[in-house]
């Protein structure tokens, strides 16, 4: 590339972190700034690696880093925003409101968007998609998380006329069974279960197998909210549908996906063909891991294939019609360049134009919660303690309908709420004048019917 893309990181996590690192080894990108709200750590972080960098106090400092080759840290963003030779803004805050606010202000300064904050993208992400378009910019999601990842892989798949049964990722861990110790970890946790020796092939039932499997480790997390999330930005992007609101989840050895993601009539899990799905991927300590990669389960033209494809080593059923295609990784930022570069110089983007919203990540109450409480997300996995996600049609924010999670996040429940109740907007004690309210009502508006 003859002239590289100029960038601006918002957000300086482990994504972030990872992704200027990266291009510093790249002839195509240029990231010149960053914005953190803890520009001291983002600085000792770059000290670390020996990467050139200045605090900065407005736009004549950035320019002057810039000039002298430095990353330029800041923590305003209209600073950076007037920088002229500033082409794109990736943003990777993570914080809902804050995410579709610095979109908008990139849009209205005529920066392209690499948005990497799924938990923005699933309330407002078809709005600020077609803003951007509508300003001629490019809006793009980023290889090196997996809703682009899966949504190329999946338009790979249908471009060669491989019909997708079932599309999807494995759950963010790997849930590991060591056979020598009869127990399972995943993360720091660690369970006793023996019973899982006896269930590490699917046998005659896979259903009941995979029942068995569930219940065997029922005392570890089988359901995160990240996975919801993505796959939702997966469902809008492509127009697939969810294969259930709490997903199907199951307890899977990666060689099993073809026989398990067939139609019930044939021994799998499905209602339907071309569904978007999670599984947990179930593994010995020696085999490779599949934690948080991306797959697709295609039906086969005939049998020959799928019998070319065995002795390949390539998963495939038993009646050797259904084959599975994946990629057991995504790298974060270390290959997030490539989206970047493609969206500043090509326009190329995912998703195209036909983004629209299919379907709601929502929230129900796993306990009764009382009038007062406060959503409020803890740990790293950006869940509310007491709610369970689900992915249900997409539906107009208002009134008794269910409420985006993360439209809910941050706001206080204005009257009590049972367990196993969906927590609806007429639920959420929600400032009108807010920004990402208002947004999703604008969008509900362009998109209605």
């Amino acid at each position: 590339m003859e002239r590289p893309v100029t960038a601006a990181l918002l957000g300086c996590g482990e994504f972030g972190l990872s992704l200027i690192a990266q291009a510093r080894r790249l002839r195509g990108l240029r990231i010149v700034a960053a914005l953190d709200l803890d520009t001291m750590r983002v600085a000792a972080a770059l000290a670390e690696d020996g990467v050139p960098h200045a605090r900065c106090d407005g736009p004549a400092a950035i320019r002057a880093a810039l000039a002298a080759g430095a990353i330029a840290l800041t923590e305003r963003l209209d600073d950076l925003l007037a920088i002229p030779e500033l082409e794109l803004v990736v943003e990777a805050t993570g914080h809902p409101e804050g995410a579709a606010r610095h979109a908008l202000a990139a849009i209205a300064a005529g920066k392209h968007i690499a948005m990497v904050s799924k938990e923005s993208e699933c309330v407002v992400g078809p709005l600020l998609a077609a803003k951007a378009r509508a300003a001629g910019l490019s809006y793009t999601l980023v290889e090196g998380d997996q809703p682009a990842l899966l949504v190329g892989l999946m338009s790979w798949a249908e471009t060669l006329g491989l019909p997708i049964l079932a599309a999807g990722k494995s759950s963010e861990y790997d849930y590991v069974f060591d056979p020598a110790t009869g127990r399972t970890r995943w993360l720091a946790e660690e369970v006793a279960s023996p019973g899982l020796a006896a269930l590490m092939t699917l046998g005659d039932d896979p259903a009941a197998t995979i029942a068995a499997r569930a219940e065997a480790l029922a005392a570890l997390p089988q359901r995160t909210v990240p996975d919801y999330c993505e796959m939702a930005l997966v469902a809008n992007a492509t127009g697939f549908t969810i294969a259930r609101p709490d997903f199907h989840a199951p307890l899977a050895r990666t060689p099993e996906l073809p026989e398990l993601y067939g139609l019930r009539r044939t021994g799998g899990l499905l209602d339907s063909a071309g569904v978007i799905d999670v599984f947990n991927c179930l593994r010995r300590p020696d085999e490779a891991s599949f934690a948080g990669g991306v797959f697709v389960v295609v039906d086969l033209a005939d049998r020959r294939t799928g019998e070319l494809f065995a002795v390949k080593g390539i998963p495939v059923s038993r009646d050797r019609r259904r084959a599975l295609i994946y990629n057991p990784s995504h790298l974060l930022g270390v290959e997030a360049p490539i989206s970047a570069m493609a969206a500043g110089r090509l326009r190329h983007v995912i998703p195209a134009e036909g983004y629209r919203p299919v379907v709601d990540l929502v929230a129900r109450a796993a306990r009764d919660l009382p009038a007062g409480h406060l959503l409020a997300i803890e740990g790293n996995r950006h869940a509310v303690p007491g709610l369970d996600a689900l992915l249900l049609p997409a539906a107009p924010a208002r009134g008794e309908a269910p409420a985006p999670y993360y439209l809910a996040v941050g706001q206080r429940l204005r009257r009590p709420v049972a367990a196993g109740a969906l927590i609806t907007c007429a639920d959420l004690d929600i400032a009108t004048d807010g920004l990402l309210w208002r947004l999703r009502q604008e969008q509900d508006a362009l998109f209605a019917g």
